[in-house]
């Protein structure tokens, strides 16, 4: 991984980076007891929280800052091409998702479009109408589900292995009509896909709206068919464009009551000027996700995940994997450690290089445990000892290895502590 120096304090070890340096391989600046800069090579498996942006969408965005500076809404041509560069970016998120342009509404991010959406039902539905959403969602969509809804807010139930509950889904719905069914396309701790096809098939069955937060499926996942979903969300930062945009997915013939006011943007239904270098470069990263998709290259990348899992069960005896038995995404794992508290796992592996995560970056903070892991019945002790590793498709074979073999000797550590 990288040569360890002796820098002039004994005790103010640092890692130098291995050379040449990869683009999965972060760098942190750290200054030594002399005051020299010295860089620590760090490998990266938050990706679900937020994945760096790639080179295409960089160089997408400085062009864009550079050739499409006008205001879209503007009458004059340097406003209209702006609305034709927005058009096209419309145009081509729209042949991904298989919607019509139409459909899709720009917003800052996939916080704001899940958000849209509760408030849009809460605005239009009756006032003794529920909206069930799993209970395993991301807490954009589980909090404001009950602070728009309250009790009128129901979540359904996922089994152990963090998969919906699709017979309790159907035999509820025979009994009851929701204004809306919400349920994620991938669980963000989990990697579990959900069944949201099947889901969508028994709704239009019974009539009722689905919505799915596609977030951590987008530049994972063929995005094709996506767009069926009568209400979809999206972020480019978890696939390697910019923090800051994203868009919601809602039937274009129908209204939808905006969030923001204040502007006619968006045919009404968000009000604010587009950030159109920015909606630019998601369109540029999400092209080339789809393409590394088609070519099949997450396959592999399946393969490495499945080989680091097995490497983990054998060299931590007593660790398990968070939802085995279900299909996951080929980049998350979500492992339940056979001892030591979240915090001292991530402490010495961000000491050893690697940068890794409890779960969701939305929950950083809480003392509570997951809401998801509790949800798939894990006891509270339990689920603060589980850690979240997330590759990217930069992440290689080799930095799954290191992971594996670093977990090994940090268990080695906090055992012989305990001892």
């Amino acid at each position: 991984m990288g040569r360890r120096i002796t820098p002039p304090s004994e005790n103010n070890e640092v890692w130098l980076p291995r050379a040449p340096a990869r683009r999965g391989c972060h760098h942190k600046k750290l200054a030594s007891a002399s005051g020299d800069c010295i860089l620590l090579s760090v490998i990266y498996f938050d990706h679900n929280a937020t994945a760096p942006v790639i080179r295409e969408a960089r160089d997408a965005w400085l062009d864009a800052t550079e050739t499409v500076t006008g205001n879209p809404s503007s009458p004059h041509r340097i406003g209209e091409r702006a609305n034709a560069a927005l058009r096209e970016a419309r145009e081509k998120l729209a042949a991904f998702l298989g919607c019509h342009p139409t459909d899709i509404i720009w917003t800052s991010g996939a916080t704001e479009a899940n958000n849209t959406v509760m408030h849009h039902f809460a605005r239009t539905l009756d006032a003794k109408a529920e909206v069930w959403v799993s209970a395993i969602e991301h807490p954009c969509v589980h909090e404001s589900a009950k602070h728009y809804f309250g009790k009128r807010a129901k979540f359904i139930p996922v089994t152990h292995d963090g998969v919906i509950d699709l017979d309790w889904l159907t035999a509820e719905l025979a009994d009851t009509r929701p204004g809306l069914v919400g349920v994620m396309a991938a669980n963000n701790e989990t990697g579990v896909i959900q069944p949201w096809r099947e889901i969508l098939a028994i709704c239009r069955q019974y009539k009722v709206p689905f919505f799915s937060d596609a977030v951590q499926w987008l530049g994972k996942m063929p995005a094709k068919e996506l767009g069926e979903c009568d209400f979809l969300s999206g972020a480019a930062h978890k696939f390697g464009g910019p923090r800051g945009i994203g868009f919601l997915k809602a039937p274009g013939k129908s209204h939808v009551t905006p969030l923001l006011v204040g502007g006619k943007q968006e045919q009404g239904r968000r009000a604010g000027t587009e950030n159109v270098a920015t909606i630019i470069s998601m369109l540029a990263a999400l092209e080339v996700r789809e393409k590394q998709i088609v070519r099949g290259e997450h396959v592999l990348r399946g393969v490495w995940r499945e080989n680091f899992e097995r490497q983990l069960l054998h060299k931590l005896p007593g660790a398990t994997v968070v939802g085995a038995k279900s299909p996951r995404l080929w980049n998350t794992v979500s492992a339940l450690m056979p001892e030591g508290v979240q915090l001292r796992w991530l402490s010495r592996l961000d000491k050893a290089g690697f940068a890794v995560s409890t779960g969701s970056a939305c929950t950083t903070g809480k003392e509570e445990p997951s809401h998801v892991l509790a949800a798939m019945g894990f006891k509270a002790a339990e689920a603060h000892r589980v850690l979240r590793f997330s590759s990217g498709w930069e992440t290689s074979e080799a930095d799954w290895d290191a992971l594996a073999d670093s977990l090994a000797k940090v268990h080695a550590e906090l055992h012989h502590a305990r001892a």
